[in-house]
């Protein structure tokens, strides 16, 4: 055994000793069985084998020989899927299957090609990534010399060299840098989000060492196990000869370079491999998010469960009828010929010949139908040059394309205040030093004469408070070539402090110090008066420490920092006693304006019926005037601001009984409403006041809660969405990450604090004022074109099956098919699915006229477009349209010596063309692409069958010859189309012309090609009449559950009221005063 490997064993026993000496609880015993043992720099890999992982990161979720199995198995994971397996399967039994199994088989395996496609698509691009990384060349010390090998080549306890700007490839414990006192510079924007530079540090044995001995130093760190908190890193550190060190160092997260981060500012470092690998506190928070279930989804798989419910009866009906002819009249027909001795199982065919003709029910394209449109929908907003911040360079994007729809169905908005609402850019405004303001007068302290009279004059006070300014902070000063110092803070705060500083001659040099060429009550008056004006305070106090005391004290913090187990809370148990007795010296108001377009932004999203609730950190009177200046909260006496307040649990409840009693009184006046409570007493509300909490929450339209912590954000977003309202969380900062992800919709500002929310987040926005435009343009048309393109897919497949169970009844319910299998395949995948597809294009009103009228946002809140009572209008379309084609190609052919096939391509011509005329009868706004997709498709649809009929083999031989060149065919299709779409646009015309909606009242008036400044002038009347009178507290609520979509009509109001001449009908636009009658399981 080596002299390496025999003191490295003694090393790890050595640790073992000291802990057990420390204390002998059982947490320690634990924690000794969940360390790692790191020997630095230990030589030739093939004599001491590697125990732990290598550095190849992997983040592919197949390799060759699992992409099937694996991919099968997730995909057949879904209740749809098994279904259309299990009717696949079932077709190819030849008794009982009605149709060729290629028309099931054809559709499934082409939809599972393109999933399966797009999923090794995507693996192959991770793949492509992961190989970039890996073979990255790094410098390494080998045998005492640096030596470039492959990234994926480092191993745990290998020492890496890192130059200026490059990437760190692993987990490492800094050894040494170019800074004599050993500090380096880091960008940790790929793992944290944030853009300002972090500040680390050699720990003290290794500073100073040259580089001939760096590359020769030998050492033990006990760290923990590999986890992935980016924030923590709890390790101790023991050098071995001839570095010995007679005690063990603490490590810290300050000590490390985490892997993906950038060195910067520092001509080289290099450190020691801790977390190598997917091992690494990077790769072991690396995983797919939870995905999202929209309204949308959840609802389509409601109805497809209803539909599917509905088949079953369907089939178990005409199963038994059919098994019931064939007892008592099939031996009557000389044609019909059954075996006299049938099967045990006999009774079971016909039952399951009906299951194969009916399952078209669901149409098995759905899904991807709405996968294609939703990845064009996520498109749209990548392009929308109209959501570029051409300042900072930032386009909007859909990082999850998948949720287009549920931002057209927002109720609630949950939104940080500090770089979200405001720009986070911070300026030092005014000061209150021993009592005395500065600022006050001129509004910027920096240029308060008196501010600087007594700087010159070199008052104590002013010195002493400007020093703690400067220093006391985590900001990083760096001087350029040119003498010139610049600053880089993880604290917009410290940055604007510190610059101020420097503006009054007191400049921060380095971390070693600065260089400059009372009473309470009166500083907390001033607290109270800056907060009102909505500024950012901080108050600073100092003390001063003897030697002898820091001596005592530092013993006492070392001890706390060396802990593995608890590092944090002791440590915080040991800083607690230098933060006391402390002199306070003033305190300072920084200024963070509210950013470009906020009010208008909110003002309009509450026209349109969203409630808002600011989450924040801040102190209570500044979030409440920045409520005030952003419209948050309206002044008296139009609002009323409520404040729910106290320290224990019996204040907290008299104060919401008192808030809630004023409620009922404030009731009979239409004012708007909001409350605020800060975050003590929400933990106090939730624990133990939760339903008078939640009573009060759904009566206010606005809530502002100050004080919080990024927990309780996340559980307010919780607590609305368990009220079953669609939530969209909006935040800008790593604090605001839970929020974001707990919500419907997350939505992330790409701003000062870092892009950790953007990348966490659904939607990625540069600007507040971005929002407005998402959610009321792309959001609703997402959810509109959504909602009728999974009606209508469900619509066509319904009107085809109606006409196979009708033609069942002329056909001895035996279960036979009336089209051929490659019709029914060309009906699902090509002629009915193109059309549709562009409906993507299709706006109901032009985006003026949206983002002008914002309370039209009502008709898809709530899921007013798709749910039961909409679904029935097009499921009683379908019925009608099959009953329609079955009796008029019956009664027309009734006299003629037709065939079968004959008979069937007439009734799929009525279907084709139906349905092109319904497409054409919804779409609201035609261009060039959907006629050609409209009517081309129609002409498609002769000459594919056209070129079908030439085919001797395929069953449909000279059949489209014969039957064009009859009139009657022509005639046929006449009088379906007739008969089909005259109803449907008599009702669609006599709703548009004599009961309109507010929607159909704006195309009117769009149409009528009048300017926006004056076409909707006629209009607003009624609009302002109706916000008047939603926001009536006497005004007697519809049940909105009764959302209705009439027979053949397209109607989505569900709360009817008549606003003078026009007849326009709207929505509540106070979704949470009718929490008690808002039955949203009727509509969901």
């Amino acid at each position: 055994m080596s002299y390496r490997s025999t003191f490295a064993e003694g090393e790890r026993a050595a640790f073992q000793a000291l802990e057990m000496e420390k204390t002998e609880d059982w947490d320690d015993k634990r924690s000794r069985m969940r360390k790692r043992f790191v020997d630095i720099n230990y030589g030739d890999r093939n004599l001491y084998p590697d125990i732990y992982c290598d550095n190849k990161i992997s983040n592919t979720k197949y390799n060759v020989i699992n992409f099937l199995p694996k991919n099968l198995w997730e995909q057949f994971s879904r209740f749809m899927n098994k279904y259309f397996l299990l009717i696949a399967i079932l077709q190819l039994w030849p008794l009982i299957t009605p149709v060729n199994p290629a028309s099931t088989w054809g559709p499934l395996i082409l939809i599972f090609a393109v999933s399966a496609s797009k999923e090794a698509w995507d693996d192959y691009n991770r793949y492509k990534l992961d190989k970039q990384a890996n073979e990255r060349d790094v410098w390494v010390v080998k045998k005492g010399n640096k030596t470039r090998i492959k990234a994926q080549d480092i191993h745990v306890g290998d020492i890496v060299w890192l130059r200026e700007d490059d990437e760190v490839p692993c987990d490492l414990v800094l050894l040494g840098s170019s800074d004599s006192q050993g500090f380096c510079f880091v960008e940790t924007a790929a793992i944290d989000g944030e853009i300002d530079l972090k500040t680390r540090v050699v720990p003290p044995p290794c500073i100073g060492l040259p580089l001939d001995l760096l590359h020769k130093i030998k050492g033990v760190i006990e760290c923990p196990l590999p986890d992935k908190d980016i924030r923590r890193f709890d390790a101790n550190l023991r050098l071995l000869p001839p570095f010995i060190d007679t005690d063990y160092c603490p490590l810290t997260i300050d000590h490390t370079l985490l892997q993906s981060c950038y060195l910067r500012n520092t001509e080289w470092a290099c450190g020691v491999a801790v977390y190598t690998g997917n091992e690494t506190k990077l790769g072991m928070s690396k995983g797919l998010p939870a995905p999202k279930l929209t309204a949308v989804d959840g609802m389509i798989d409601k109805l497809t469960g209803a539909i599917f419910i509905f088949q079953l009866v369907v089939v178990l009906i005409l199963g038994i009828a059919g098994d019931a002819w064939k007892s008592a009249e099939a031996d009557k027909i000389w044609y019909v010929k059954h075996s006299k001795k049938a099967p045990w199982f006999d009774f079971f065919v016909i039952p399951l010949r009906f299951e194969l003709l009916c399952s078209i029910m669901i149409p098995i394209s759905i899904k991807v139908s709405l996968d294609f449109v939703k990845a064009l929908y996520a498109k749209f907003i990548d392009w929308d040059l109209q959501m570029y911040d051409e300042k900072t360079d930032t386009p909007t994007v859909a990082t999850n394309t998948a949720i287009s729809e549920d931002l057209g169905q927002v109720e609630y908005i949950l939104t940080d205040k500090t770089g979200t609402l405001t720009e986070n850019v911070m300026i030092f405004k005014r000061c209150c030093i021993k009592g005395v303001c500065y600022g006050n007068s001129t509004g910027d302290a920096l240029t308060d004469s008196a501010l600087k009279r007594g700087l010159t004059e070199k008052n104590p006070d002013i010195v002493k408070f400007l020093t703690v300014m400067a220093v006391c902070n985590t900001v990083v000063p760096i001087l350029s070539s040119n003498g010139a110092v610049s600053y880089k803070a993880q604290s917009q705060d410290e940055e604007a402090l510190v610059n101020a500083a420097a503006q009054l001659r007191v400049v921060l040099l380095s971390k070693r110090g600065a260089t400059s060429d009372q009473p309470v009550r009166a500083v907390a008056d001033a607290v109270e008066t800056y907060s009102k004006l909505g500024l950012r305070t901080m108050c600073f106090a100092w003390r001063e420490l003897k030697e002898d005391e820091y001596t005592k004290w530092s013993f006492k913090f070392k001890d706390a920092s060396s802990s593995v187990i608890e590092r944090e809370w002791k440590m915080a148990e040991v800083c607690q006693l230098m933060e006391a007795n402390l002199e306070l010296l003033g305190v300072t108001a920084i200024e963070d304006k509210l950013q470009e377009g906020v009010p208008d932004t909110i003002e309009t999203l509450r026209k349109a019926g969203i409630n808002f609730w600011m989450l924040t950190g801040d102190k209570h009177a500044t979030a409440v005037q920045i409520a005030l200046s952003c419209n948050f909260v309206l002044p008296e006496p139009a609002g009323q601001l409520l404040h729910v307040q106290g320290s224990t649990q019996q204040e907290i409840a008299v104060s919401l009984e008192r808030v809630l009693c004023t409620m009922q009184i404030s009731s009979t006046e239409p004012k708007d409403v909001a409350f605020v409570i800060d975050g003590w007493a929400l933990e106090i509300a939730l624990k133990h006041h939760y339903e008078a909490f939640t009573e009060l929450a759904t009566l206010c339209r606005t809530a502002i809660c100050c004080r919080v912590t990024p927990s309780q954000k996340a559980q307010l977003v919780e607590l609305v969405k368990s009220w079953e309202f669609r939530t969209l969380a909006i935040g800008d900062g790593g604090n605001d990450v839970r929020m974001i992800q707990e919500a419907h919709v997350g939505v992330g500002i790409s701003g000062r604090e870092g892009l950790q929310a953007a990348r966490a987040s659904d939607f990625s926005i540069g600007k507040f004022r971005f929002l407005k435009r998402l959610i009321l343009v792309h959001g609703r048309y997402s959810y509109n074109r959504t909602a009728f393109l999974s009606q209508y897919s469900i619509y066509k497949s319904l009107l085809i099956c109606f006409i196979q169970i009708f033609f069942s009844f002329v056909s001895g319910i035996s279960g036979t098919s009336l089209f051929n299998s490659f019709s029914l395949m060309s009906y699902n995948v090509l002629y009915t699915s193109i059309p549709v597809m562009v409906n993507v294009l299709d706006k109901d009103l032009s985006e003026s006229t949206v983002l002008q009228h914002p309370q039209i946002l009502y008709y898809c809140q709530g899921g007013r477009l798709l749910n039961p009572s909409t679904f029935a209008g097009w499921f009683g379309k379908s019925l009608f349209h099959a009953t329609i084609v079955f009796l008029v190609t019956i009664h027309v052919y009734a006299n003629e010596k037709s065939e079968i096939e004959e008979l069937s391509i007439v009734a799929l011509s009525g279907c084709i063309w139906l349905q092109a005329f319904v497409i054409a009868l919804e779409t609201n706004s035609f261009t060039v692409l959907q006629h050609i997709a409209i009517w081309g498709n129609l002409l498609a649809f002769y000459v594919v069958n056209f070129i079908v009929s030439m085919v001797p083999w395929g069953g449909m031989y000279t059949v489209m010859f014969r039957i064009c060149t009859q009139p009657s065919y022509w005639l046929t299709m006449l009088l379906i189309t007739f008969l089909g779409m005259g109803p449907v646009l008599a009702l669609k015309y006599f709703r548009f012309i004599y009961r309109p909606s507010a929607i159909n009242i704006l195309q009117q008036l769009e149409r009528s090609c009048l300017t926006p400044s004056s076409n909707l002038s006629s209009l607003e009347s009624n609009l302002k009449q109706t916000d008047k009178d939603l926001q009536s507290p006497n005004l007697v609520q519809a049940d909105v559950g009764n959302v209705y979509e009439p027979l053949l009509g397209d109607s989505a109001s569900g709360s009817k009221r008549i606003l003078g001449p026009s007849s326009v009908e709207f929505l509540p636009s106070t979704p949470q005063k009718m929490l008690s009658n808002y039955s949203r399981s009727k509509i969901q």
